[in-house]
């Protein structure tokens, strides 16, 4: 798993991509996020960001965890992109 306090993209069950601080973690892959917020995709508007702040993840709800780039990260127009929302995991 990543570094504490490196930025981290996680993708959930649901669908919901959240960003944020990688704050601690435990042995079950529970995840706790600090100054995180959930990127919202759509077709027809940009990525709309809602702050979440201190946020905690339980492990079975990830899907994926990725460093982010924050370079790269800061040079994206989250505005200019469109993207259809990622659809929950059924079972």
């Amino acid at each position: 798993m990543s570094s504490l306090q490196g930025r981290v993209l996680l993708v959930l069950q649901d669908g919901r991509a959240i960003v944020g601080v990688l704050a601690g973690y435990d042995q079950k892959s529970n995840v706790v996020l600090s100054d995180s917020k959930e990127r919202i995709y759509s077709i027809d508007e940009g990525v709309e960001e809602v702050e979440l702040g201190l946020y905690l993840v339980k492990g079975d709800m990830i899907v994926l965890i990725g460093e982010i780039d924050e370079a790269i990260d800061r040079a994206v127009d989250l505005a200019s992109i469109r993207a259809e929302p990622i659809l929950p995991i059924r079972y």
